[in-house]
């Protein structure tokens, strides 16, 4: 039995400690924002927040994050309040056949979190372990900038 802190709550898994994160997520929390892509760690699909920091949650083991602190795409808002990151993302129309689309959102997120005002250079570099293969690559950086603009007004806002 393994207990993971997954968006806030706390969840009790029956699964093997060498089963993936993405899998448990899946098929036993029935949280599909995260997409099973390669299963090797290639892609991006399957990226969420382990501690703030994305990871491929195809090939990270459940038995190193029981101490952890998981986010995945539902943690990031919902349908009807999307996140700074995921409404900046439906309002750039940022995804063509939207498969990536999940993981680029994290690993967004996940840089967007440690700097909020990232150069266009330090965006494609936090988001160049994810694949893409339907060229909405400008407008997942436009999204990521938007995101950035709103993230910022907000702090300040709330300063």
């Amino acid at each position: 039995m393994a207990t993971l802190r997954i968006n806030g709550q706390t969840h009790e898994v029956d699964a093997d400690p060498q089963t993936p994160l993405l899998y448990v997520l899946r098929d036993d929390l029935q949280l599909n924002g995260a997409k099973y892509g390669c299963g090797l760690g290639q892609c991006g699909s399957c990226t969420v927040l382990v501690d703030g920091e994305a990871v491929f949650s195809c090939v990270t083991p459940i038995l190193v994050l029981e101490d952890s602190e998981i986010v995945t795409l539902e943690g990031l808002g919902t349908i009807d309040d999307p996140g700074p990151v995921q409404a900046a993302f439906i309002e750039e129309q940022a995804a063509q056949c939207g498969y990536c689309i999940p993981g680029m959102i994290m690993r967004a997120q996940a840089l967007l979190q440690k700097n909020s005002a990232p150069s266009d250079d330090e965006i494609r570099t936090a988001l160049s372990p994810n694949l893409c293969r339907c060229g909405t690559h400008m407008r997942i950086l436009a999204a990521v900038r938007r995101a950035s603009e709103t993230m910022q007004a907000n702090e300040a806002g709330a300063g």
